[in-house]
């Protein structure tokens, strides 16, 4: 019996109580989670903008100790520490094969599986795919990955999802380059990793964009040189920081419709707009078709940063034992397990950045 956060249906609050974990079967590892993340996609499983299986026990953005392996299992063995990978990659459908891990046909196939029960024998599914709000899991093998040595692993679990995601932005998917502008649009966890991205990317000068004022300083220890208070005069304080032009790159992070205009408007005649943010079906963007051809600019949707975790965490850990990347410096709030439904509400009245759930 562990203690676990369970999402029992969409839209109900989330109940903290004991579920049955079986041992690990062929294929799967056992973990005793470290710490885990609260990350806006699971609010986003909360209200039904993600559709997982219900009841459901949330959480995907994690770090840990193996304590059994199941058969078949080589690459992890008990006592290891691991990074939780919540979107593996399966190396055999067409986008695995073409290079396109993060976008795997099969990356989510194991969220209809019940992987647990409650105390009353209720089937219980893994949120998406390795539910980290639990002071165990058991996950199948390709979700886990060998913690960078070196990171202690409460920090280590940000590489799960926000710093994975946020870094990714800007190095994968905008490929930011040294000297060019850029925009980040929410300054939570992944808005703070792509504020720290940038920075190690050598743009400047780099806008952080929020709708709180209490979020400017959080963005310039990141590595913010200006910041902006989202309004409707947001692009028009852009072009005046990136002498008139707009930002060579700007990435939202938020989701919300306002905001990818926002970022979209805010980039310069062929800049680049990179879209994070996990928005909802009544989150509609326009364009009309001339300002598409007059100011050549990309938009792209980015998943998961784009990250190969496998390539990207060795990477990350480089820059984070050499001190460029700062994982402590994404979480403002270190919370247990209880602490989940206020931080929840936290993230809805867009108060700091990521929440730690350490065990």
């Amino acid at each position: 019996m562990v203690r676990a956060a369970i999402l029992p249906a969409v839209g109900a609050p989330l109940e903290i109580r004991e579920i049955v974990l079986p041992d690990p079967g062929p294929g799967q590892v056992r973990v005793r989670i470290a710490a885990a993340g609260v990350c806006h996609s699971d609010l986003s499983l909360t209200n039904g903008t993600m559709v997982v299986p219900v009841p459901a026990v949330l959480g995907h953005e994690g770090a840990g100790t193996v304590l059994a392996v199941g058969q078949g299992v080589t690459h992890v063995a008990p006592g290891d520490a691991v990074v939780l990978n919540w979107s593996p990659s399966c190396g055999e459908c067409h986008h695995c094969s073409i290079g396109e891990v993060w976008l795997c046909a099969k990356a989510l196939s194991g969220v209809g599986a019940v992987y647990a029960h409650d105390a009353a024998g209720t089937p219980l599914h893994p949120g998406l795919n390795v539910a980290a709000f639990a002071e165990e899991t058991v996950v199948a093998g390709n979700c886990v990955l060998p913690a960078p040595a070196g990171i202690p692993l409460t920090e280590a679990a940000l590489l799960g999802c926000a710093v994975l995601t946020g870094y990714g932005a800007v190095r994968n998917s905008a490929r930011v380059r040294p000297g060019e502008s850029v925009a980040v649009f929410g300054v939570g966890g992944v808005g703070l990793a792509a504020l720290q991205a940038a920075r190690v990317a050598e743009a400047g000068p780099i806008v952080a964009v929020d709708v709180s004022p209490a979020k400017e300083e959080l963005a310039r220890a990141a590595g913010a040189t200006e910041f902006v208070l989202a309004s409707d005069t947001t692009a028009k304080q852009i072009r005046a920081l990136t002498g008139g032009q707009g930002a060579d790159v700007a990435v939202e992070c938020a989701g919300r419709a306002e905001s990818i205009r926002g970022a979209w408007d805010s980039t310069r005649r062929g800049g680049r707009t990179t879209v994070v943010g996990i928005g909802g079906k009544e989150q509609k963007v326009g364009f009309h078709a001339l300002e598409i051809f007059h100011f050549a600019r990309t938009l792209t949707g980015c998943v998961y940063g784009n990250s190969d975790p496998a390539r990207d965490l060795p990477l990350i850990a480089d820059h984070v034992r050499a001190g460029r990347l700062d994982l402590g410096a994404l979480v403002t709030d270190r919370i247990t397990l209880d602490g989940i439904p206020a931080a929840f509400e936290a993230m809805l009245a867009g108060k700091g950045g990521r929440s730690l759930v350490v065990f």
